[in-house]
């Protein structure tokens, strides 16, 4: 049994997910973003049991066909963003459509109507997140994220994470380690 979760993005909710499970006696075949397989089916008193267990987290399962399908964008998109080192070969509209089976203006059309956003602002956002968190867990330069990340320059990478962030990369970087230095200096104290 296949259950999709919505709001599970990282590896953290795979955690409170599988905590969840454990506390309820259900064992997981695989749990990975955004999905789990368990080994039985429940009961629908138990999936209730467990939906209202995943609210208290801010997690929930997804009934609905269409919020099925926009979780599932999302999905294939953090992953490729966020967790994926291989090179982006295809553009992402050819690759959700291939991989969802479905014509990429119903996906465009679908996710703007369920979201009020567009999956191509989506993208640019965890794009700016994955490079706030490489610039200061990987020391890297704006020029390696901006290849990594499939950008065709460094320019459009620094536009638009000074868009989202209302910072240049190399302001949202030393405003960082300043706070960190100020935390581990009030620590020491």
């Amino acid at each position: 049994m296949i259950i999709y979760i919505k709001n599970m993005i990282c590896l953290r909710c795979k955690i409170v997910v599988n905590n969840i499970l454990e506390s309820f006696g259900i064992e997981a075949a695989e749990i990975r973003i955004g999905a789990i397989t368990l080994r039985e089916k429940l009961t629908a008193f138990r999936l209730r049991q467990l939906d209202q267990a995943l609210k208290e987290t801010g997690l929930e399962m997804i009934f609905d066909k269409k919020l099925l399908l926009v979780q599932k964008i999302k999905t294939i998109i953090i992953e490729i963003i966020h967790f994926s080192n291989e090179p982006q070969l295809l553009k992402f509209s050819c690759y959700l459509s291939k991989r969802l089976n479905y014509n990429y203006t119903y996906l465009s059309n679908l996710f703007k109507k369920l979201t009020g956003n567009t999956i191509e602002h989506y993208i640019i956002q965890q794009k700016i997140e994955k490079t706030k968190a490489m610039l200061i867990e990987d020391d890297l330069s704006l020029s390696e994220i901006a290849f990594r990340l499939n950008y065709s320059s460094v320019g459009h990478l620094s536009a638009q994470f000074k868009k989202i962030t209302g910072y240049c990369a190399r302001e949202y970087k030393l405003a960082c380690q300043d706070a960190y230095t100020g935390m581990i200096s009030r620590i020491a104290v």
